[in-house]
């Protein structure tokens, strides 16, 4: 069964900086990308570039200056010289890996990953959407709840908007993940979710509430004239 994106979540995820090394050989072919092996990952900048190595398909080892496990030599069988060393940023997009792009540097390349990062606390936690992604029934369930004190175990807070037929929602304890659920409250996703199905909440708003939550929204607003989120469904009635 495929697993379908969450449109909450904006922004590139997992990003991470991964070190390769250009090299070139001496016929003039089209210069390839390694990295270097663990072995040599400790070696700065200056002792690996323009220095000889030795190359297989899944990474390359300096040989200048370095000593090399046979085991390791007998498995790269091409010379190259490394021209420079490139600090590629990649990172996840939908389950899907992506190469952002290269840096010169890891600083460089921390700065990119500071700036395309969404960090948790500052920005992308209020969202404002349709109420035609939850059912009417769903929508009076939620109306109800903000007209009295919303039980605790269901880790939100409904509340209504002055002067408005909208709704908002305070979610808590987010993002709704295994891993943060068990050390906030000693539950799963899974144990929340039968929890708010258990109080006949529609099904409707329990998917659009564990959606945002995974995302770590914070505070999501339910408007009838606000935008369609594409990839949420959409219950005309």
């Amino acid at each position: 069964m495929s697993i379908q994106p969450n449109p909450f979540i904006r922004g590139y995820q997992n990003l991470r900086i991964v070190r390769t090394l250009c090299i070139t050989y001496e016929d003039d072919s089209a210069p390839v990308w390694r990295p270097l092996h663990s072995s040599q990952a400790h070696l700065p900048d200056d002792q690996v570039a323009q220095f000889p190595c030795i190359l297989c398909n899944d990474f390359a080892l300096i040989t200048e200056g370095q000593e090399i496990e046979e085991e390791l030599e007998n498995q790269c069988q091409t010379e190259g010289i490394v021209r420079t060393v490139i600090y590629a940023v990649e990172s996840d997009d939908f389950g899907q890996p992506v190469h952002v792009g290269d840096t010169y540097s890891d600083e460089a390349a921390r700065e990119v990953i500071r700036r395309l990062t969404f960090e948790t606390g500052f920005y992308s936690r209020c969202w404002e959407i349709s109420s035609a992604h939850i059912t009417q029934d769903a929508g009076r369930y939620l109306a109800e709840l903000a007209d009295i004190a919303t039980p605790t175990r269901f880790l939100f807070v409904a509340f209504r908007i002055p002067y408005s037929p909208a709704i908002g929602v305070k979610l808590i304890a987010t993002p709704w993940t295994d891993e943060n659920l068990g050390h906030v409250e000693g539950i799963t996703a899974e144990d929340l979710r039968r929890e708010h199905l258990k109080k006949a909440m529609p099904e409707s708003l329990v998917n659009v509430l564990h959606l945002a939550a995974q995302a770590d929204v914070r505070i999501l607003i339910l408007d009838a004239d606000a935008q369609i989120l594409e990839g949420l469904p959409i219950f005309e009635e």
